[in-house]
């Protein structure tokens, strides 16, 4: 008998996915027709770093401060999202800085190359997102089999 999508994802949440997935692309979409520019936020956030140029200050640290003031406006309206962090804030802070090294790299981080480039059909970005989904399942699987999943 094959399993239930329920069964296999018991917590899953698939309409607030589709509904978070409309937000960011709406977002996307006003930034490119708004101002003319990707929402990639590794870029967005070097921008606001004062790392980069391209979009203006302004806009770059209105969308950067956004995302959390964003899902604070959601946890107040819809209460709680659980969530699961790494068992070490060193191990969480190594991970974050491997990732931005990456996405400085990769010229664009999973919301430049995955949401905008892959709507552009970027061969780029499809290489990259592609990249980006295997690197993350292969980590997965070694860190599982390693026990030192959480």
């Amino acid at each position: 008998m094959i399993p239930v999508f329920s069964e296999i994802f018991p917590h899953a949440a698939p309409l607030r996915g589709l509904v978070g997935g409309g937000l960011i692309g709406l977002a996307a979409a006003i930034m490119l027709l708004g101002n003319g520019r990707i929402a990639g936020v590794s870029g967005l956030l070097g921008r606001t770093l004062a790392l980069g140029g391209g979009t203006p200050w302004s806009i770059a640290a209105s969308f950067i401060a956004g995302l959390p003031l964003g899902a604070l406006l959601l946890s107040v309206l819809l209460g709680p999202v659980p969530a699961h962090f790494p068992p070490s804030l060193a191990l969480l802070g190594v991970a974050g800085l491997i990732t931005g090294i990456g996405t400085r790299l990769g010229s664009g981080c999973t919301s430049g190359h995955g949401v905008c480039g892959m709507s552009r059909l970027s061969p780029r970005s499809l290489l990259a997102t592609a990249t980006f989904m295997a690197s993350g399942m292969a980590t997965v699987a070694l860190v599982n089999l390693a026990g030192a999943g959480w």
